[in-house]
């Protein structure tokens, strides 16, 4: 969607993902809640469009250096979701994020967007897919990019992390009241972009 419109792609969890990454380098405890919260006051993290041609479709910067790939470690998937838990991370990375969202021109996605960050964004998509084909999706794109992976694996994180998102009390996973429900179950990208095409010009 952010391609045909030109717009900059916004992946908000790549932004606590790139947090994870740090807090790790640094040895932050991914338990300390004030730590945590003192880097990410403390840390730019910037989401452009695509910098290099290798099927990214975005780049992530850390305080100026470029980390795409490095965010998408088994360590930073382990973490990511107890460092989201933190409130105070969740305030510093929202304020970078509603920064974004005001330079215009962005497609932005993430677990509390439409509820937290952008509560009033022109249009809101909750898209949904079972933890299964969620976990398939991730393995063929870490397959793909030559990395071993175990889809079982896979999946049991990605339900784990379902868990711990939609039970948190500090902006929950869930969708808004006003938010398109779109079901990409068994559905190609381009059928699922179409029809938000089609929400987008029914707004």
């Amino acid at each position: 969607m952010a391609q045909r419109l030109g717009y900059v792609f916004v992946d908000t969890g790549a932004m606590y993902r790139a947090l994870t990454w740090l807090a790790i380098q640094r040895g932050t405890d991914p338990a300390g809640e004030e730590a945590l919260t003192r880097l990410a006051r403390e840390t730019r993290i910037l989401i452009t469009k695509p910098t290099k041609d290798d099927g990214r479709p975005y780049s992530v910067f850390v305080q100026g250096q470029e980390v795409t790939w490095e965010i998408r470690s088994p360590e930073v998937e382990v973490l990511v979701s107890l460092v989201s838990l933190v409130p105070g991370v969740r305030e510093a990375l929202v304020a970078q994020q509603r920064l974004m969202a005001l330079a215009g021109g962005v497609v932005m996605v993430g677990r509390d967007i439409g509820t937290v960050v952008l509560p009033e964004a022109g249009l809101k998509v909750y898209l949904t897919a079972t933890p299964e084909e969620r976990a398939l999706r991730r393995f063929r794109e870490l397959r793909d990019r030559g990395e071993e992976v175990d889809w079982q694996a896979l999946h049991d994180e990605m339900a784990r992390r379902d868990k711990i998102d939609s039970e948190r009390a500090h902006s929950p996973l869930r969708p808004a009241e006003d938010a398109c429900i779109v079901d990409t179950e068994n559905r190609t990208i381009e059928e699922v972009v179409e029809e938000i095409e089609r929400l987008l010009e029914r707004d």
